[in-house]
């Protein structure tokens, strides 16, 4: 019989994936479920936890196994993970996302980083860090990014077997999308060999954070504002959409401008910067300045809008955005 690695005192080794809507961490889960149920005989479940069900927003996929004659009589949330797997680096900078992880406790993270840079920015003390470039990976093979990780994550599951699970991706593909199914088993393939692991060991002396409940309300009928006033607004000037973006995002060359304004027409989220400027006669015209890429989720559809090629499509790297951002000037001083 499979042996797990380790089990907490219920009896369950236990996976928490971070995602947002539209990377397939929720497919991913029940894939990786279904391969411990049916491929070793394992007891197990799956199930997510999202807001919203669009993409861009987060998800949280949960994964319990245990051995045949532990019963599962537990479907909260996972709290005090073995394995996190991270499927967007970025959510980082708003989701806790090794949120109770233990000094022993894997962590896989989509990035093209090395583990100790990684380390730094999930502000992460102890553990091992596995990385895997599942977008690149995705974007080379034109395929989804749950793939990649998914290879990822049974490479760091010693004790699922990848072979039942290409099968079943092979069956789960091969009626309606034929011509998916090559690239989707490459792609798994890739994150199952791509993967870069280092351990760090707690330093002395330190101790492992005390872990917090996630659902614990910071806000109660002794601390809400007064009114029941909304702190944190989806909507406002303050609003960040770098977590959505799933590996791409435009690429501005001012030199292929015309200023049409085709991509201001089709952006849902007003991300161009305008100015008034004169023209080669004087005459007062709106000339494009560039993109405040804070507000920019990567749907590219400004780069199939535009007519002359002055915006492309390119991989995100870190700094990218920030050192090519040209923010919106709000004037909010009363006229």
């Amino acid at each position: 019989m499979v042996q797990l690695p380790k089990v907490n005192d219920l009896g369950f080794f236990e996976i928490r994936l971070e995602s947002i809507g539209g990377l397939g961490a929720n497919l991913a889960g029940k894939m990786l479920a279904e391969a411990g149920v049916v491929g070793v005989g394992l007891n197990g479940v799956s199930f997510s936890s999202y807001g919203s069900e669009k993409k861009g927003s987060p998800v949280k996929a949960h994964i319990r196994f245990c051995s045949p004659d532990t019963r599962i009589r537990d479907t909260s949330p996972v709290e005090r993970p073995h394995i996190v797997g991270v499927f967007h680096e970025a959510l980082a900078k708003t989701v806790n996302v090794i949120s109770g992880i233990h000094e022993d406790s894997l962590v896989l993270v989509n990035s093209a980083n090395p583990p100790a840079e990684l380390k730094q920015s999930l502000n992460m003390l102890a553990g091992t860090l596995a990385v895997v470039d599942a977008t690149g990976i995705a974007l080379e093979e034109k395929n989804r990014v749950n793939m990649a990780m998914l290879g990822a994550l049974f490479r760091l599951c010693a004790f699922l077997d990848p072979e039942p699970m290409k099968a079943v991706i092979r069956k789960s593909l091969e009626k309606k999308y034929p011509l998916a199914v090559e690239p989707a088993l490459r792609t798994f393939q890739r994150g199952y060999e791509g993967l870069r692991v280092e351990a760090f060991p707690l330093p002395a002396g330190a101790q492992m954070p005390a872990y917090v409940r996630q659902d614990t309300p910071v806000l109660g009928y002794e601390t809400q504002p007064i009114g029941g006033t909304i702190t944190n607004p989806g909507n406002s000037i303050l609003k960040n959409l770098s977590i959505s973006r799933a590996g791409m995002l435009p690429h501005f060359a001012e030199d292929k401008c015309i200023h049409c304004a085709a991509c201001d027409n089709v952006c849902p989220d007003f991300c161009f910067v305008w100015e008034e400027q004169e023209d080669k006669k004087g005459r007062p015209q709106m000339f494009l300045q560039g993109i405040d890429y804070q507000y920019c989720k990567g749907c590219l559809k400004c780069v199939k809008a535009c007519p002359t090629d002055a915006l492309s499509g390119e991989r995100e790297v870190d700094g990218y955005a920030d050192a090519r951002r040209v923010p919106h000037r709000f004037d909010l001083a009363p006229s």
